[in-house]
């Protein structure tokens, strides 16, 4: 049998991690030259970079000019979970959860908050989403938009009920950017800096609709809340944290670069332009999937598929009749020596999703590189078919 000879075009650049994901095309250390080092993020220097941050963000997403935005502690997870604990407990819940992230937010809810009434609906099997349908007008809804490690997205948002007496919790932290966000339905929205525009780690940022705000105005939870969960003083929205003030010390050297990225969409066309570069990318992908037969997309619904984490998997019958372990091991395989070759870097599967591989393809990375990494895709799997026949 004729083996894949090893192609001769490599990436530019090899690094399809889904998070933290690839720096801006054209990206050096020289964007950073603006940023306010030694200084405290309380001067006034310092609260301006910080609320440019936000004025930025709001322009490009789009995001009405009644809602609030804030740039809150740990990433993602700490802009969702502060949400959690100050709102969830006065309307029944119901979490729709179909990857990992999704599901700590089930967690939350029905293991640490314990919380009455509160309904939850996991996808299964990996791949799939839960019926949104069940989504209850009454109640508060908890939903992850982009599944990062399932690489299933909701296809739209008519599922939530625009007359809604509960707030929609929509954790976007790696569709943000790359697939519209339709403010209407969404009463709270979250996502971090290092997905879809490579910014750095740590930093999340939270979006309140006036909705969010009454409610946070009007309930006070029945739990004791941490410092860096408190959005409210004396009953009222702490308001400096919506301007540039922040909980704890943010870096201003991250906050920098997420200006240059924000700043870097808008000059190559803005929001339209960010979702067109992710759509190409998946494109791509999705056009050496229709011609190749070991591999197959994990979500086989392309409605629901991602444009950013791209998930794929093995459905070789020469694989798939193999033992799980033997699969997880040929996965795994498959991964360490696109690194090895140095033309994928971190793309494994996520380590509790099915293995396989995971391509990330949000608009920091070019459809050239993408392209460029197809036929290694297909040397790679030839490789390690030969080591397991050889074994």
């Amino acid at each position: 049998m004729t083996r894949v000879p090893m192609p001769g075009t490599r990436p530019a650049d090899p690094r399809f991690s889904s998070g933290p994901t690839k720096k801006r095309p054209g990206w050096s250390l020289q964007a950073l030259n603006g940023a306010l080092l030694g200084r405290s993020h309380r001067s006034k220097p310092g609260k301006a970079k910080l609320k440019e941050a936000i004025d930025l963000t709001r322009t490009l997403l789009g995001v009405p000019a009644d809602f609030k935005i804030a740039i809150v502690p740990a990433s993602d997870t700490g802009a969702v979970e502060m949400v959690l604990w100050s709102v969830l407990g006065v309307r029944p819940v119901d979490v729709f959860a179909w990857e990992s992230f999704g599901e700590e937010w089930v967690t939350d809810a029905a293991e640490q908050l314990k919380l009455e009434d509160c309904r939850i609906h996991v996808g299964r099997p990996y791949g799939t989403l839960p019926d949104l349908s069940l989504a209850r007008k009454n109640a508060d809804i908890v939903f992850t938009q982009n599944g990062t490690t399932s690489g299933a997205k909701i296809p739209d948002f008519d599922w939530i009920p625009a007359d809604r007496e509960g707030l929609a919790i929509n954790d976007a932290t790696s569709g943000a950017f790359a697939q519209p966000i339709e403010w209407s339905k969404c009463d709270v929205v979250t996502y971090s800096w290092q997905k879809v525009l490579g910014g750095e780690a740590a930093h999340g940022m939270l979006i309140l609709s006036p909705r969010a705000v009454a409610r946070l105005e009007s309930y006070t939870p029945p739990r004791p809340l941490p410092k860096i969960f408190r959005m409210t003083k004396k009953g009222k929205l702490d308001q400096e944290l919506f301007e540039g003030a922040t909980i704890n010390t943010p870096s201003l050297l991250a906050a920098e670069d997420y200006i240059d990225a924000l700043k870097w969409a808008d000059a190559i066309g803005g929001l339209n332009a960010l979702h067109a570069r992710a759509n190409a990318n998946t494109r791509v992908l999705t056009e050496w999937v229709a011609r190749t037969p070991w591999v197959d997309f994990l979500v086989s619904d392309a409605a629901i598929r991602s444009n950013t984490s791209v998930c794929l998997k093995v459905v070789d019958a020469r694989v798939t009749s193999r033992p799980a372990a033997v699969q997880a091991e040929f996965a795994k395989n498959l991964a360490a020596i696109l690194e090895k070759e140095g033309v994928a870097l971190d793309a494994a599967s996520y380590r509790s999703a099915p293995p396989g591989l995971r391509i990330w393809c949000g608009a920091t990375i070019e459809s050239a590189d993408v392209q460029s990494l197809t036929p290694w895709l297909d040397w790679a799997f030839d490789s390690c078919l030969a080591l397991l026949k050889a074994g």
